[in-house]
């Protein structure tokens, strides 16, 4: 018999991300938010609290509620697979992990909580359009629109979402993208 089509897991970092996101959002649902507080979130915890350092790195899978999830995945899934073939999965994954660390570190000192992958996706992906020294006008629109949009919200709104952390993303997004050429 033959296959009509087959699936292909193209991007696995990508992926792989977007799965452990919503596994994260489905225990925070699970266990009444316990899972977000303890491990996806970042707060001024001690630092001989075991799980005050994986959540340097598992607050970026943590969403303040389902629109926050997609939002976030659909950017991501839509961003991700493109730089994963640009700039290869390690590459994507160092950083990630590069960036959860960053801001997270940052949140750990501030007393507050965190994510900003898709950021710092929006920021990379807009760099690859980047030749022989040139600055692309998409990167400059994607910054003042987002950064302007999280300014804004950051001042005006309170709905558990860290635009601190989107801002840190842009800016990881930036320096790695640089690097990376």
């Amino acid at each position: 018999m033959k296959r009509l089509f087959r699936l292909q897991y193209n991007a696995p970092v990508t992926i792989t991300f977007a799965l452990l996101s919503l596994l994260a959002l489905l225990l925070g649902r699970l266990t009444d938010g316990w899972t977000n507080t303890y491990l996806f979130s970042v707060w001024r915890s001690s630092l001989s609290d075991i799980l005050t350092y994986p959540r340097f790195f598992l607050h970026v899978l943590g969403h303040a509620d389902y629109n926050h999830y997609i939002g976030n995945m659909m950017m991501i899934l839509v961003v991700g697979p493109g730089l994963e073939e640009k700039y290869g999965s390690r590459n994507l994954l160092s950083a990630i992990l590069i960036t959860a660390l960053v801001s997270g570190l940052v949140y750990w000192f501030l007393f507050m909580g965190a994510s900003g992958i898709v950021f710092m996706m929006i920021v990379m992906a807009s760099l690859a359009g980047m030749r022989d020294g040139y600055i692309p006008i998409t990167l400059i629109l994607v910054l003042v629109l987002y950064l302007g949009n999280e300014i804004v919200d950051g001042l005006v709104l309170n709905d558990n979402v860290s635009q601190l952390t989107h801002i840190i993303g842009c800016v990881c997004g930036a320096v790695l993208g640089l690097r990376r050429r």
